[in-house]
């Protein structure tokens, strides 16, 4: 397809085309500069550029080639995420590049490429309209202007009092002109060192250059970072009311949590709660809100993202929602599957449920009871609970897990309902709390912990005992949680990505228990449903799984393989 094919496709609001040539382009520029950098001229070219041009000049022209082709190799990723910093550094260094080449050796076949490409960039202006991060920019701007005037100090007190060191003699102004010469044209002015310390101290002022322009450029093309303000309380109200309205699901409770920050669709009825930790904003489960406004509100989400420089993914979403992604361009990977026991037609009977009805007479043997709190809970309780859980995080050397989980947190636990064990003593030993899912008739547990020392069992009596409670109550079903990586990549059609994930697990069984925890939740006899993770490119799948785990461990990231949560 020609370029002014791709000219043209610039003005669609989607122009991936145009992105992604405008991106090779850029790329194959960067090595061409790069080789043309290395590579002789042609003699022809040069005696005619002689009487033009000083060699020194060329020798320069030589030096803005190499480092414009490594910037623009660093510049083309990020054109592709449409920022407008990089297309402004884009086009300098095309003009930057269009100049060394003529300068170094009349190379005007490079100049044309480049002419093509700023041409192109020009044309697809309106397109690159995702920020970098403002206070980044300020900080790489800085950082830019506080290391040329380190540089230029080091350099200038450098020559001026090691003059020795060289063939030349460095007064202030002649070391400050070597210097500038040195870091702006590379031209060392026929400079030759004497000894070894002259030779280092003279290559050490393009490591300082080099240094500064790499640190610089990361700073300016970072994505923009979360330091908005707060949500307003009247902005929290809005969600609890679209939460309590709409929510369905075992993981609507967790949407309120501190971490997260609110998306509102267009129409304000639909909220979507996410995370946002480096490049990745990860949504926990679908957006909340009536059926009608969804795609509306996860397209919304997706454009909001890609404004900042996001990667927009959503985490443990169902089923019943992936057609809505797929049409919004997003793809899916499934990560494993909710377990949901089924309360209406739970019972103790069957060969299945022996264990299950033997570690339950045990307890009632032992003199466990079980007890539940509805909220609001007492401070004097909490402070049990606190006790057990410090121990029981101390014991399995783990963190408290987040984003899809709940945490030890005075606030939350006051409003949930809490199930302790208690012994013979009435001491407590194990407890959990336990959210509703708002719409839905389930309830969903969250923390689960006990004392180290509890015999055998204790935790099935607990979940048995929760289980003839809620359903009693009238719920209809009791969520377990998710079972990572269940069920991933078992049937033939399963995506080579799927297929890959579930390799992989079985590798990674020795660090985190997979198969033990879903084997032990399987004895309660669940239905499962599969989860996915939702991602808009393929390619941003790595850092997105990274901001998952920044998210989950709260940046806790040595702990995330440990089974605490």
């Amino acid at each position: 397809m020609s370029i002014f094919s791709n000219l043209l496709k610039a003005h669609h609001p989607h122009p991936r085309l145009g992105l992604w040539t405008s991106s090779l382009l850029t790329a194959c520029m960067g090595i061409v500069n790069l080789f043309s950098a290395v590579l002789p001229g042609l003699p022809d070219r040069l005696r005619l550029l002689s009487g033009i041009i000083p060699f020194d000049v060329e020798d320069s022209g030589r030096l803005f080639a190499a480092l414009s082709g490594f910037s623009l190799l660093m510049l083309a990723a990020n054109l592709l995420r449409r920022k407008r910093i990089a297309w402004i550094l884009t086009i300098v260094m095309l003009f930057a590049s269009i100049v060394s080449h003529l300068a170094k050796g009349w190379d005007y076949e490079e100049c044309i490429l480049a002419a093509i490409l700023l041409v192109q960039l020009l044309f697809m202006r309106k397109v690159f309209t995702a920020p970098s991060d403002r206070p980044s920019i300020g900080q790489g701007l800085r950082f830019l202007l506080g290391s040329l005037l380190f540089t230029l100090a080091y350099g200038t007190l450098g020559f001026y009092l090691q003059d020795q060191a060289y063939n030349l003699d460095f007064d202030l102004p002649s070391a400050l002109g070597q210097t500038l010469a040195m870091f702006f044209t590379g031209d060392d002015g026929g400079l030759v060192p004497r000894t070894k310390f002259g030779r280092f101290f003279g290559n050490s002022i393009y490591l300082v250059g080099g240094s500064t322009m790499i640190v610089a450029l990361w700073m300016l093309l970072r994505p923009v970072l979360l330091r908005g303000r707060p949500t307003t309380s009247a902005e929290y109200l809005l969600v609890t009311q679209i939460v309590e309205a709409h929510g369905n699901s075992s993981l609507t409770r967790f949407a309120l949590l501190a971490d997260k920050s609110f998306y509102f669709s267009p129409s304000g009825q639909t909220v979507i709660a996410y995370v946002p930790k480096g490049r990745g904003a990860i949504a926990l489960g679908d957006p909340i809100g009536p059926i009608e406004d969804r795609q509306a509100a996860i397209h919304g989400f997706k454009e909001f993202c890609l404004r900042r420089d996001w990667a927009p993914a959503f985490y443990q979403t169902r089923p019943n929602e992936l057609e809505t992604y797929y049409a919004l361009g997003f793809g899916s990977l499934q990560i494993g599957e909710e377990g949901l026991v089924d309360l209406v037609n739970f019972s103790l009977t069957g060969k299945a449920k022996q264990d299950l009805r033997t570690s339950l007479n045990k307890s009632k043997r032992l003199g466990y009871q079980a007890n539940f709190y509805e909220p609001p809970i007492s401070t004097e309780l909490l402070n049990q609970l606190r006790s057990v859980s410090n121990e029981w995080l101390q014991a399995t050397k783990g963190a408290e897990k987040r984003f899809s989980l709940g945490w030890f947190h005075a606030d939350y636990l006051r409003d949930c309902k809490i199930v302790t064990v208690t012994d013979e003593t009435g001491q407590i030993i194990a407890f959990a709390n336990v959210v509703n899912g708002y719409q839905s008739k389930d309830v969903t547990v969250d923390l689960m912990r006990q004392r180290v020392k509890v015999p055998p069992g204790t935790m099935d009596f607990l979940f048995v005992s929760m289980f003839e409670k809620y359903k009693a109550q009238g719920y209809q079903g009791f969520s377990i949680g998710l079972s990572a990586l269940s069920g991933v990549g078992e049937v033939p059609e399963s995506r080579r990505l799927e297929q890959g994930l579930r390799y992989l697990s079985k590798h990674l069984n020795r660090f985190y228990n997979f198969k033990g925890i879903h084997n032990y939740k399987k004895k309660f006899q669940p239905q499962w449903e599969p989860r996915y993770l939702v991602y808009l490119n393929v390619v941003e799948l790595p850092m997105i799984v990274v901001s998952l785990i920044r998210a989950d461990s709260g940046d806790q990231l040595l702990d995330y393989l440990r089974p605490g949560g």
